[in-house]
């Protein structure tokens, strides 16, 4: 009887043992598996994630992905461990999440409640208003004077919803038009296929960036929604996202973050090496301060 006892406090130790021990990473694991990190980029996500004249894979969000590829290495302790860059769009970003066909990726994509439930969203990488891009002399100053006018805008975005949102709940006669990519959407406007682009400010300002006549361009409009950026991950793989923010958290309060923020908006950029001129706003500021995951919506 005493020796069952004893057996059984043994099975209970190890099973506690084993419920308290820390959960294994699926990523992690699915990275040591394939021998290599599969990272999302943006293809023209200007100045986030996008190619540049030599057709390498740059921007801000992408000097944060490669320090997270870092942190993933010394945690597997593979200092060698290559990465696979995989192309992503708006359409597709979610389902290579989900699928497992990329490990995370770090762009421009907003996160908010609804796709919380399907993938993990880091801490915030960036804050951004959704405003309007046009023609400097197209007499187009705010969303009140869209009436009439054909609005270009990225699909799969938030702005595509908020714009059919604004289109029926305020009546504003005006045409949407949806393209595949941020740098489609901005060669519609440009060639006079549509009047105005609405995305997020950052973006556009780096579309205006890319322009052959850059100051023909104005970013106007009151923002009509506020969003945060996150890298994205797979859903319940807790010690994936502890590793990722702790690298994010330890980039924005050392300062380091802000360094890479100055050389994507206040320096000269590739392909043009022009210079967006995008100070960083109290929010961002704030949020360097003290890093979190929270979304806007």
């Amino acid at each position: 009887m005493r020796q069952g006892l004893i057996l059984l406090a043994i099975l209970v130790a190890l099973a506690s043992g084993v419920s308290a021990a820390p959960e294994a990473s699926s990523t992690l694991t699915a990275i040591r598996e394939h021998g290599a990190i599969r990272l999302g980029h943006r293809l023209s996500s200007v100045p986030f994630s996008y190619l540049d004249e030599n057709g390498q894979v740059v921007g801000y969000s992408h000097d944060l992905a490669m320090k997270i590829v870092e942190a993933i290495r010394q945690r597997l302790g593979q200092s060698d461990l290559p990465v696979e860059l995989v192309p992503i769009t708006s359409g597709n970003r979610f389902r290579l999440i989900t699928k497992g066909e990329i490990d995370f990726e770090c762009g421009s994509t907003t996160h908010n409640t609804t796709r919380a439930r399907l993938v993990s969203f880091s801490n915030t990488i960036f804050i951004i208003g959704t405003r309007l891009l046009t023609r400097r002399d197209s007499g187009i100053a705010d969303f009140n004077d869209l009436g009439g006018k054909r609005v270009i805008t990225t699909a799969a975005t938030t702005s595509e919803r908020l714009l059919r949102q604004m289109k029926e709940d305020r009546r504003i006669d005006l045409t949407l038009i949806t393209a595949r990519d941020h740098g489609e959407s901005f060669l519609t406007l440009a060639t006079g296929r549509a009047d105005a682009f609405m995305l997020d400010d950052a973006l556009l300002y780096g579309e205006r960036a890319k322009a052959s006549q850059p100051d023909d361009w104005i970013v106007t409009g009151t923002p009509r929604s506020f969003e945060a950026y996150g890298c994205m991950m797979r859903k319940d793989d807790p010690a994936m996202k502890q590793l990722v923010d702790d690298t994010l958290t330890r980039l924005m309060t050392s300062g380091e973050a802000e360094r890479i923020y100055r050389r994507w908006f206040m320096q000269p950029i590739p392909p043009k090496q022009l210079n967006l001129n995008f100070p960083l706003s109290d929010s961002m500021r704030a949020l360097f301060q003290e890093p979190n995951d929270k979304p806007f919506q």
